[in-house]
């Protein structure tokens, strides 16, 4: 023992090391929020290269609500058009509880490790209708994956939509897909007319289900059960494996009583587990499966045309209501007109066709 080691038995660890005190990511978006507003090509030119950070500025500005935005917005979308197109739009439902963010965070992880898959995460929160505020917690939820390089996740408030579905999430898809995103995955808040609006904008859809939590077959929704394209029992794991598999078997029975799905699809059911990493290499295969089929019978493309055209229709529907309710007219006489049906004096059928005809300049009497 030389003099510069003394005997001892007490040792020094050099620790572990620090974070910095300040999250660099937070100063990103910091920083962001003071950049100068982008032009049109150079949106354009960072969503094509991908870049996560103008792609956000840029949905962000699609679900901008100022006439300006929109206008700029349209144009960013008609200029990355002819880049879009090329994803799997998958679309993920199911009541609350039944694990869609747990879900979502091991299949991405899984299409990401396994595949080689670029996933965009498109995640409608519920926004409340008392404040209007959302929770927008799917980020922190969705830890891993929205740290992973290769995913990109988006939650967006709902705002009053029809079916809990962002209006602006048909547009943000578009945008994904031109960012070079190759997998999609819309998940819904699971309540109202959710399951139609996202059916309406995707190639796959995934019904979750939950086993063991009462009557399955009773639970079951024919309209949703129809829009189906898979149903995954989730949760199956440990003593819940067993009651998986028998939720199974109903539903494939169930399933079966339905008639054939214009695509010429049979509908699969399956089991999985996001805690124990079970089943979700089959769902993924079934996908595959679905894909490989419709595209062979020609359903894909006739699908996602009929798709387009309803999303043009929806559009005109928009364009026309946020046009009446924004006119000089109606915002005038809507408080008069209000003020008398409220008071019982006039019909709510009569109020309308007044603002109606006050719109579209009619003469009324």
């Amino acid at each position: 023992m030389t003099p510069e080691q003394p005997e001892t038995a007490l040792s020094v660890s050099p620790g572990v090391q620090q974070p910095p005190s300040i999250n660099p990511d937070l100063v990103k978006k910091l920083r962001l929020r003071r950049a100068p507003r982008l032009d049109k090509k150079q949106y354009v030119a960072g969503i094509l290269a991908g870049d996560r950070s103008v792609l956000s500025r840029t949905i962000t500005l699609v679900e901008s609500v100022k006439d300006e935005d929109e206008a700029l917005a349209r144009s960013v979308l008609e200029e990355v058009l002819p880049y879009t197109g090329k994803s799997i739009r998958i679309g993920i439902t199911g009541v609350p509880g039944v694990g869609k963010s747990s879900f979502i965070e091991v299949f991405g992880n899984y299409l990401i490790r396994e595949c080689g898959r670029k996933v965009a995460v498109l995640a409608i929160d519920p926004s409340s209708q008392v404040s209007h505020g959302s929770i927008l917690g799917d980020k922190s939820r969705m830890e891993t994956l929205a740290s992973n390089p290769h995913a990109y996740v988006r939650p967006t408030p709902s705002r009053g939509s029809l079916g809990g579905v962002a209006r602006r999430t048909r547009e943000t898809a578009l945008l994904c897909e031109a960012a070079g995103f190759d997998t999609l995955l819309i998940e819904t808040v699971g309540v109202g007319q959710s399951e139609s609006a996202v059916h309406s904008m995707v190639d796959f859809f995934l019904l979750l289900m939950l086993a063991g939590a009462g009557d399955e077959l009773q639970g079951i929704k024919r309209g949703i059960m129809e829009m189906a394209d898979a149903i995954a029992i989730t949760k199956a794991d440990g003593q819940n494996a067993a009651r998986a598999l028998t939720a199974k078997a109903e539903y494939e029975n169930a399933l079966h009583l339905f008639p054939m799905k214009p695509s010429g699809w049979q509908p699969r059911v399956t089991t999985c587990s996001a805690l124990a990493n079970e089943g979700i290499d089959t769902i993924w295969r079934t996908i595959k499966d679905y894909v490989a089929e419709v595209k062979g019978n020609g359903y894909f493309e006739r699908n996602r045309a009929e798709q387009i055209k309803s999303w043009m229709y929806e559009n005109i529907e928009y364009e026309l209501r946020d046009r009446f309710y924004g006119s000089t007219e109606v915002s005038v006489l809507l408080p008069e007109l209000e003020k008398a049906v409220l008071e019982g004096k006039m019909s709510s059928f009569s109020a309308a066709k007044k603002l109606l005809d006050a719109y579209f300049g009619v003469n009324f009497t």
